[in-house]
């Protein structure tokens, strides 16, 4: 498995909509996407830092999105 690239919750939310997710509802600082088409619904906290690793895996499974298209997508 590649290592996996520091990003931030803006590049993280961008490969999200190019992979069908939708704004679904905030909550605080917390952006909530869902897809309609595989039903898969994933949080992704919205603050100034980079995400860390543990909760991009987190993000990654949740959506099915491997890492191999997370790279494509940068």
């Amino acid at each position: 498995m590649p290592r996996l690239p520091s990003l931030s919750p803006k590049k993280i939310i961008k490969i999200l909509k190019q992979h069908g997710f939708q704004l679904d509802h905030t909550t605080g600082s917390h952006f909530i996407f869902y897809n309609p088409e595989t039903k898969k619904r994933t949080t992704v906290a919205y603050h100034a830092k980079e995400l860390p690793r543990g909760t991009l895996i987190s993000i990654l499974k949740q959506t099915g999105i491997s890492t191999e298209n997370l790279e494509k997508a940068k």
